[in-house]
C-alpha cells in the first residue's frame, strides 16, 4: 500500500507546481468564510451557543435505534416504502430493483453526498440508465467525469469560463462566460428532462422521526422538481440524519446554512413527508426511503470515531483547511474530500484510502469552526496511526516526533550543535538521510536552559496566586530568556511561580499519529500538575501550542476529573496577567511609530488568547494591527521542517498570501506568541518577527 503515498505525494507535487485548482479554490473557501463571518456579526449569533444546541440535538439522536424504527414507522403510516442497506451496494441494488420494475429508462437527481459515498450513479448507469444530474454543481462534475472536489460546493475548482467552456462543447453552441448567461441556457436544458424523467433520485439533509418527513434544502429548486415530478421518488439518506422532532430540526437548517454558505436559510427548504403530484392522479407514484448503513453502525460503536456521525456536511472544516485550499480535494480526500472525510473515508471506505491523511498538519482549525463541535483532530490523529500500522511509519515523522530529546541533546552539546546545525555540509546531510529541509532555518539552543536559571529572579509574592510555569520545548532550549522575561512578569504582580520538572506537551506525537505516546506523556503531567492545580495552582505558558494540548488534547487522551480540571486552569502568560495591566507602568522595547502586524496562531484561535496580548502591546505604545488569511501561516509546528512537498514547500504555498499581506502591510515587525510560526514569517517576508514578551518592559 505505499503506493498510495507515493501517488498524494506526486499530487501534491503537481498541484504545487501547476496552481490550477488552488487558484480557483482558495478564493471559494474565502467567500465562504467571509459570508459566515458577516452573517455571524449580521445576527450578532452567539457561535457558542448554537454549537451546544446543535452538539446536543446530534449526540442524542445519532443512530438511535428506537429513534430509527420510530422514523420507519411513520414513514409507513404515510404509504411509503422503507428499506435499510447495510451497504452501498445494497441500496444500489434496491433502486435496480424498483428501476426494473416500472420500466426507468431516466433518473433525475439532486445533489446527495450519501449517493457519492456509494458510487451511485456508477452502480445504475453500468444498467443502461440514463442519470442527469440537476444540481449545477454536480452537473459540471458529471459532464467533467469528475467527483465533487467539496462537500457543498461540487466545482468549486472551475471559474466562470470553464463552466462556460463545458456547457457550450456540451450543447453544441455558444455560451458566453457569464452566470446569468450560463444559468439561463442550462434551466432551458434541464426543463424538458425534468418533465420526462422516470425516476427522481434525492437526498436528505434531515429526517424528522416525529412525522416520517424528509428535509431537502436547496439553493436552485431543482430538489422540488426532482422530488415531486416524476412517478417514483426515492430519497438515499444516512443514518445518521435522523432527528426526534421539529423543534430539533428547526435549530439544524439554520445551522447547515449559517456554516456552509453564510445564509439564514437555503432559498428552499423542502419538506417532503409523502409522494404527492403536481398535478394529475397520485394513484401510481411511488415514495422510498432508504437509510444507509455503510458502517454507520460501526462507527457509532467506535469511541474514537462515533462523533464523526455528528457532521452535518456544512464544509466549514475546508474552507478554513490551508493544505486542502493548496491541493484540493482530489489530493485531499478518497470520496469524502477535506478535514472530515478523513476519519469519514477510514471508517467507510478502509484505512488503505487514507495515506492522504498526513496532508493534516494539525492546527486544529477544523475544530474551532466547527458547528457541532467535532473534535476532528484528534480522529484524524487516530487515523494516521491507523495507517502508520497499515504502512510503516515514515521516517522524518519518526524522527521529529522525537523532538523533546532531540532538543535536550542540542542543549546539552551548545553551542557545538548549533555550529552542526548551520553547517552546510551537515544540512545536506540531514536533508539527504533525516528528510530535514536544508532550506529551513533551525533554532538556536542555549547550554544554560531556562530551568537551570529561574533562580536568578526574585519570587513573587503570592498575593495574586500561584503559578506553575509549563516551559515546553522553546522557552527551555531555545529561548530561556523568554521564558525568564515571562516569569518576571507574573512575580512582578504578585504571583508567587514555580518551575517543576514536567514533560514536553507532547504535541507532534499527535502530529505524526503516535496516540500511544502521547498518551503517556499525558498522563505524566497530569499525575504532576493535579497535586498542584488542587492545591490552587494555575498553570501558565508562554508557548499557544502547550497551551491548547494541555487544555484541548489532554482530555480527549485521558479522560479524567484530574485532567479536566488541569484544562480549565491553564492560561496563557497575558490571559492571567491582563486583570494587574493598570498596575503595570508599560513602556516600549522597540522604538517605532509603524504598526506592529500582529500574527494570531492557530493554537490561539479557540481560546482568543491573543486579544489580551494585543491589550499588553497597545497600553506599551504600539500601533497593532492584525494581519491574517484567516487560516494557518504553513509552518504547523514541525511539519514545515520536513524536505519536499509534503513539508517545506508545501508550507511556504500555503503561507503565501499571509507573507504577501505582510510584505504589502509596510510594517518593519511582526509580533507573534508562537516560536515556529515565528521562523515561517521571517522566513516568508523578510521582516524582523518579534515574541510580545520581548517588546514591553514594565515597572
Amino acid at each position: 500500500m505505499r503506493e498510495a503515498r507515493s501517488d498524494v505525494l506526486k499530487k501534491i507535487k503537481n498541484e504545487i507546481e501547476n496552481r490550477e485548482i488552488s487558484s480557483k479554490l482558495i478564493g471559494a473557501m474565502e467567500t465562504g468564510r467571509r459570508n459566515r463571518g458577516q452573517l455571524i456579526n449580521q445576527m450578532q449569533l452567539d457561535v457558542k451557543k448554537m454549537k451546544k444546541e446543535v452538539r446536543n440535538i446530534k449526540v442524542n439522536t445519532t443512530t438511535r435505534e428506537e429513534l430509527i424504527n420510530k422514523f420507519i414507522n411513520k414513514v409507513k403510516e404515510n404509504d411509503g416504502n422503507v428499506f435499510v442497506a447495510d451497504k452501498g451496494e445494497d441500496a444500489i441494488n434496491y433502486v435496480l430493483e424498483v428501476a426494473k420494475r416500472t420500466k426507468t429508462k431516466l433518473i433525475t437527481k439532486s445533489k446527495s453526498l450519501t449517493s457519492e459515498e456509494i458510487k451511485f450513479n456508477q452502480g445504475i448507469e453500468k444498467e443502461g440508465i440514463k442519470i442527469v444530474e440537476t444540481d449545477l454543481g454536480e452537473l459540471i462534475c458529471q459532464l467533467n467525469n469528475e467527483i465533487p472536489i467539496h462537500l457543498v460546493m461540487p466545482a468549486a475548482h472551475k471559474n466562470t469560463k470553464d463552466v462556460a467552456d463545458l456547457f457550450s462543447r456540451e450543447y453544441g453552441m455558444n455560451i458566453e462566460a457569464n452566470p446569468e448567461e450560463i444559468l439561463k441556457v442550462v434551466r432551458k436544458k434541464l426543463r424538458p428532462i425534468f418533465l420526462e424523467a422516470d425516476m427522481g433520485v434525492t437526498g436528505g439533509n434531515i429526517g424528522v422521526a416525529e412525522t416520517g418527513s424528509i428535509v431537502i434544502e436547496t439553493n436552485e429548486g431543482n430538489g422540488r422538481l426532482v422530488a415531486s415530478v416524476p412517478d417514483v421518488h426515492i430519497v438515499l439518506i444516512g443514518l445518521e440524519k435522523i432527528v426526534d422532532n421539529w423543534e430539533s430540526a428547526s435549530k439544524l437548517i439554520p445551522a447547515h446554512t449559517i456554516s456552509a454558505t453564510g445564509q439564514r436559510m437555503t432559498v428552499y427548504v423542502s419538506i417532503i413527508t409523502q409522494h404527492n403530484p403536481i398535478a394529475g392522479d397520485k394513484k401510481n407514484r411511488e415514495y422510498h426511503v432508504i437509510l444507509l448503513d455503510n458502517g454507520r453502525t460501526k462507527m457509532s460503536n467506535d469511541e474514537w470515531f462515533k462523533d464523526a456521525l455528528n457532521c452535518i456536511r456544512c464544509g466549514a472544516c475546508m474552507n478554513i483547511c490551508p493544505t486542502y485550499g493548496v491541493v484540493g480535494g482530489y489530493t485531499f480526500g478518497h470520496i469524502y474530500p477535506g478535514p472530515i472525510g478523513i476519519p469519514w473515508t477510514e471508517q467507510v471506505h478502509g484505512t488503505d484510502k487514507t495515506a492522504y491523511s498526513h496532508l493534516c498538519i494539525s492546527c486544529g482549525l477544523c475544530k474551532d469552526i466547527c458547528p457541532v463541535d467535532i473534535d476532528i483532530p484528534m480522529m484524524i490523529a487516530k487515523v494516521k496511526e491507523k495507517e502508520n500500522v497499515l504502512n510503516g511509519k515514515l521516517g522524518i515523522n519518526n524522527f521529529l516526533a522525537k523532538s523533546d530529546s532531540l532538543a535536550r541533546s542540542a542543549s546539552k552539546t551548545a553551542p557545538l550543535s548549533n555550529w552542526l546545525l548551520k553547517n552546510n555540509v551537515v544540512r545536506y546531510f540531514m536533508e539527504k538521510f533525516i528528510g530535514i529541509d536544508r532550506r529551513r532555518t533551525l533554532p538556536v539552543f542555549h547550554r544554560d536552559k531556562l530551568s537551570d536559571r529561574i533562580n536568578e529572579l526574585k519570587q513573587g509574592t503570592g498575593e495574586s496566586g500561584k503559578i506553575v510555569f509549563f516551559s515546553d520545548i522553546y522557552a527551555e532550549y531555545n529561548d530561556p530568556n523568554l521564558g525568564l522575561r515571562a516569569i518576571k512578569l507574573l512575580r512582578k504582580i504578585g504571583y508567587k511561580v514555580i518551575l517543576p520538572k514536567l514533560e514536553w506537551s507532547g504535541m507532534p506525537y499527535i502530529s505524526y499519529g503516535e496516540i500511544e505516546k502521547a498518551t503517556e506523556v499525558a498522563n505524566k503531567n497530569i499525575n504532576i500538575l493535579k497535586s498542584y492545580v488542587d492545591d490552587g495552582y494555575q498553570i501558565v505558558s508562554t508557548e499557544p501550542t502547550a497551551i491548547y494540548v494541555l487544555k484541548d488534547i489532554y482530555p480527549t487522551l485521558v479522560k479524567s476529573k484530574e485532567s479536566n480540571k488541569i484544562a480549565k486552569n491553564t492560561r496563557s502568560v497575558f490571559e492571567i496577567a491582563l486583570p494587574k495591566i493598570n498596575s503595570l507602568k508599560l513602556t516600549k522595547t522597540i522604538e517605532m511609530n509603524e504598526n506592529i502586524g500582529y500574527h494570531i496562531p492557530c493554537h490561539d484561535r479557540a481560546f482568543n488568547n491573543s486579544k489580551a496580548t494585543i491589550k499588553f502591546l497597545e497600553k506599551s505604545g504600539y500601533n497593532v494591527k492584525i494581519i491574517e488569511t484567516g487560516t494557518c501561516c504553513g509552518m504547523a509546528g514541525t511539519f514545515g521542517l520536513k524536505h519536499g512537498a509534503l513539508g517545506y514547500e508545501l508550507s511556504n504555498v500555503v503561507g503565501e498570501d499571509l507573507f504577501k499581506l505582510f510584505t504589502e502591510s509596510k510594517c518593519k515587525v511582526i509580533a507573534t506568541e508562537s516560536s515556529v510560526c515565528s521562523t515561517q514569517l521571517y522566513e516568508g517576508t523578510g521582516i524582523r518577527v518579534v515574541n510580545p514578551l520581548h517588546l514591553i518592559e514594565y515597572e
